[in-house]
């Protein structure tokens, strides 16, 4: 192409006046409709009630709830009474609301999962009190409950790690399902101060509960010096692939074994934010070193573009340790990525 004033007219005549709204590219134009108003506008990020990616905010009673046709219900956890070293991430689902610029379009895997799917942010789970751990799990594994009995995909936002054990009973109660997790730690250890309920181990005992498949579990970005604490991964026969062993093996491979190790059966995706290294993500309640970049992550999930997604989770966003908001702004991208996967995952579009 020869740049010279005949080039300059052509696009003076196409472009000079034309809106935000004006696409004449037709794959951006079929997203633009979507996104951009007939004026050339469209929703300024950092305007009105804040919901999870802007979705639309849907009231659901706390008893016989009623669904609507949601395909997708993104749901708050706040609730971190289950943490083993610094407390905060209740505060987690406010701080991702928070953050006004994420989406609405994911150009690598071309969608924008907010207008494909039938989506809404059905607000935080109602807890029956904020001192007791066990009841909150129940209240947790009520309301997940209701989602999957009508129907609905839950995406949720955490709270510590422990509340993955409640959701999982939930959403294998009627068959076992695969787990992709991303973490630093693999969260299979046994009981604590005289409890099993901790974020510590939530797999472990969704495991021993029934719910979730060992032999359809990959545990990815594994580091640190709790590595001892991780024998049920490996007796039970999870595949555990330690953060130092990313580099090597690069980022299509680790996809690959993750989608060889789910096949086709239902999945269930669960991010921890502490599986990105603390200079990425230096807000959660047990920072390791050595983690995962943010562009690491984002490669990885959307390598998973068409497994049967059934749910996922982002957890242990502790806002109050990081200054930059950083850690908040990267969960919320992974919330995004999860749910752009939900588009293409075959339970779920089918909806």
């Amino acid at each position: 192409m020869v740049w010279d004033k005949t080039r300059l007219e052509q696009l003076r005549a196409e472009f000079a006046d034309a809106n935000g709204g004006e696409i004449f590219d037709e794959k951006f134009r079929k997203v633009a409709e979507k996104i951009i108003s007939k004026s050339g506008t469209r929703l300024a990020p950092y305007a009105g009630v804040p919901t999870f990616l802007s979705a639309p905010y849907m009231q659901v009673a706390a008893e016989d709830p009623d669904f609507g046709n949601l395909q997708v219900a993104i749901t708050g956890i706040p609730m971190d009474l289950g943490v083993t070293n610094r407390p905060g991430s209740r505060f987690g689902p406010r701080a991702l609301r928070a953050i006004e610029r994420i989406g609405p379009y994911n150009h690598v895997l071309a969608t924008a999962p907010v207008f494909d799917l039938r989506v809404a942010d059905i607000g935080d789970v109602p807890f029956q009190s904020r001192y007791r751990l066990e009841l909150s799990h129940d209240d947790i594994e009520k309301r997940i409950g209701q989602i999957v009995d009508a129907g609905v995909a839950p995406l949720s936002v955490g709270g510590d790690h422990s509340i993955s054990h409640p959701i999982l009973k939930a959403i294998g109660r009627q068959q076992p399902v695969g787990l992709i997790h991303i973490d630093a730690h693999c969260d299979t250890s046994g009981a604590f101060d005289q409890t099993k309920f901790h974020h510590g181990g939530p797999f472990r005992n969704a495991v021993l509960d029934g719910v979730l498949d060992p032999t359809r579990t990959i545990q990815i970005g594994i580091r640190g010096s709790a590595e001892y604490l991780w024998e049920f991964s490996y007796a039970s026969g999870m595949t555990v692939i330690h953060a130092e062993d990313i580099s090597g093996m690069g980022i299509p491979a680790v996809i690959a074994k993750a989608k060889s190790i789910v096949g086709d059966g239902p999945t269930y995706l669960s991010f921890d934010v502490d599986s990105l290294d603390p200079s990425f993500a230096p807000g959660t309640g047990t920072p390791e070193v050595g983690g995962l970049t943010t562009r690491e992550v984002l490669e990885l999930i959307r390598g998973l573009k068409g497994i049967n997604l059934v749910g996922g989770d982002v957890v242990e966003v502790a806002p109050q340790y990081d200054a930059t908001t950083n850690t908040a702004h990267a969960a919320a991208q992974v919330l995004f990525e999860i749910l752009s996967l939900m588009v293409f995952s075959p339970s779920i579009g089918k909806r």
